[in-house]
């Protein structure tokens, strides 16, 4: 499967990325210009206040035409393109200035000195200069009681800085985008690296390749935490892909005997001669091997229903005691015909909430394997108590017993060991015990050793009303 690289992860995490470090850089670049701008202003504004002072503090000694002789020496001293003073009559009218030539077009404001004699203070403003298009920096205040101080300081050195600081910002914002994108892209794919190893591995699954595995960096980060639970995903599929296909080997073995057997019955009745007695042997014999092949199919949907949750199940409060003791005596023949020594003990009375029906049926697969895999002259012994608020029911007896390898296997449908495929069954029974006890909330183990019998261990919650 070929993508875009477009709509990549780290396609769209690189230009997140870019375009996040973009905006942070040019937000401190407007905060820093701002505060730059600001600061120059300040300090223009402070030294236009210490001219203002410095001529009233001549004034007050000197008079006018101290102020006068300052105003020439002051603009000489500094460049007189970079500084002017004027002292004007409150009506505008100039008594004095420096030299003028390079600030004809600046003229005195009027509105300024409206403002000026409303406010008694400091006027400050910042005006372009039609001549040669330069800021300049104008000031306005009262040196005496009826003169006013006109100043102002070029700007253009201030410009200059600030329009070289833009110029290197957006040089730098190319490098800074191209770096943080190329950053970015190597950091994000570095990162994503382990999706990729992921996405190659699943690739090259198939049904027949469950064995590939993906490796983990040893980081303990999040994909870390991905590879142990995408392997653990690919245990559990190579675990259920097995599974079936054991299940399916038994099927395939379990239905081929009674399919066979119908098969020969027909082939028999094909070349037999004109025998009525003949041909209801073999058709009583087709039926019963069609029941055997319909209850196993039954059997397998009932279990499958009840797995799903979509079994009607009929809670309601039974007599457990009552209902184990009619099974035993259901079965208590079987065992006399090879003379097994069958008892139980079972403390009464014991209630819980379960479906009854669905119950005997679990129960009674437990008594028919006990009888079926115990040998003559055996023993099977049934008890069942209440112990920590559970329901505990055993069948032990004294059969050919099960190796541990095969304790959880049993309960497999249609696993059966190799020894016991001599027997007469279909591998359902024991599946179908287990789901039916944990549709009750309950489960089911076996504890066994091979020719030292068996002990099939079911335990129920006795308050169980949470399963309705």
């Amino acid at each position: 499967m070929k993508h875009n690289i477009f709509n990549t992860i780290a396609f769209r995490m690189t230009l997140w990325f870019t375009g996040i470090f973009t905006i942070c850089v040019s937000v401190v670049f407007l905060l820093f210009y701002y505060l730059a701008t600001q600061t120059i202003q300040n300090q223009i504004d402070q030294e236009l206040s210490d001219h203002a002072s410095k001529f009233s503090a001549i004034i007050h000694t000197s008079g006018l035409m101290g102020a006068r002789q300052l105003a020439v020496l002051e603009a000489q001293a500094a460049g007189e393109k970079l500084i002017f003073f004027r002292i004007v009559y409150p009506t505008g009218e100039v008594f004095a200035s420096s030299r003028m030539s390079y600030w004809k077009d600046v003229h005195v404001s009027k509105s300024a000195l409206q403002r000026l004699s409303t406010q008694k203070n400091i006027i400050l403003e910042t005006i372009e200069i039609p001549s040669t298009h330069q800021k300049a920096r104008i000031l306005y205040s009262y040196v005496a009681a009826n003169a006013i101080l006109q100043t102002g300081v070029a700007m253009d050195v201030y410009s200059k800085f600030l329009s070289t600081f833009k110029l290197v910002f957006v040089s730098s914002m190319g490098f800074i985008v191209i770096f943080s994108a190329v950053s970015g892209w190597l950091l994000v794919t570095k990162a994503l690296s382990g999706v990729a190893t992921i996405i190659k591995t699943a690739q090259n699954i198939s049904g027949s390749n469950l064995e590939a595995r993906v490796h983990g960096t040893g980081n303990k980060d999040e994909l870390d935490h991905l590879v142990v639970t995408f392997n653990s995903m690919l245990d559990r599929i190579e675990e259920l892909v097995k599974s079936i296909r054991e299940m399916t080997d038994n099927i395939a073995h379990d239905l081929k005997s009674p399919v066979t057997r119908i098969r020969g019955f027909a082939e028999l009745a094909l070349v037999q001669e004109d025998n009525l007695e003949d041909y209801r042997i073999m058709a009583a014999n087709s039926i019963e091997e069609s029941d055997r092949l319909l209850d196993m199919i039954n059997t397998m949907l009932m279990i499958s229903k009840a797995e799903a949750g979509e079994e009607d199940f009929i809670f309601k409060t039974i007599n457990l005691s009552d209902m184990i003791r009619e099974a035993c005596d259901l079965f208590a023949p079987l065992a006399e015909d090879k003379n097994i020594l069958f008892f139980n003990e079972i403390k009464d009375p014991i209630f819980v909430v379960a479906d009854i029906r669905m119950l005997q049926r679990a129960f009674s697969n437990l008594l028919d394997n006990a009888i079926k895999y115990t040998q003559e002259n055996g023993e099977i012994k049934t008890t069942a108590f209440i112990e920590d608020q559970t329901v505990i029911i055993k069948v032990s007896d004294t059969g050919v017993g099960i190796l541990p390898e095969f304790h959880e296997k049993i309960f497999e449908r249609f696993y059966r060991i190799d020894s016991s495929r001599t027997t007469s069954g279909t591998g359902l029974g024991l599946s179908f015990a287990r789901t039916i006890v944990r549709r009750h909330k309950g489960n089911i183990h076996v504890i066994s050793h091979q020719n030292m019998g068996s002990v099939f261990e079911v335990r129920l919650p006795i308050n169980n009303l949470k399963i309705i």
